[in-house]
């Protein structure tokens, strides 16, 4: 199985190296070298640097023999168009977009984007947590 990784910070390195490690023939793009480092030294698959959404870099980087994209640069916008652009021009069923803007995930997502939105993650996570604290309501302080 082919994935691409676009974005390769802290959250894109991390696929790429877990799908790599279980398998995958991965390749990472970035619009720095340097960020080929956060990959490690077991690294097997391929980097291109350049945007993702420069069709000549994707085409470098194998889109067109993909099974799977995942989108995770630090900008909604970007990951929103290359998103689109691999589900949409290079017919790529597996398209995973992370977008930080949870109305924007929640509108992409009933168009058929699978959407990953760590914001809402945290929010839901945040509130449950505090939901789970065992603070005493001022009724059972005794207070009326």
């Amino acid at each position: 199985m082919k994935a691409i990784v676009i974005g390769c910070g802290r959250v894109g390195s991390a696929v790429a190296r877990r799908l790599d490690g279980e398998g995958w023939d991965v390749t990472a793009i970035d619009e720095k070298e340097e960020a080929l480092a956060r990959l490690g030294g077991e690294w097997r698959g391929g980097f291109v640097v350049g945007h993702g959404m420069d069709d000549g870099v994707l085409r470098e980087a194998g889109i067109s023999e993909a099974d799977a994209v995942v989108v995770a640069t630090d900008g909604d916008n970007t990951n929103l168009v290359v998103a689109q652009v691999a589900q949409k021009r290079y017919g790529i069923d597996c398209v995973v977009v992370r977008v930080l803007d949870p109305a924007r995930a929640e509108f992409y997502a009933a168009r058929g984007l699978r959407t990953v939105c760590p914001t809402s993650t945290a929010i839901d996570i945040l509130t449950e947590s505090v939901r789970a604290c065992e603070i005493p309501t001022p009724v059972e302080e005794g207070v009326t």
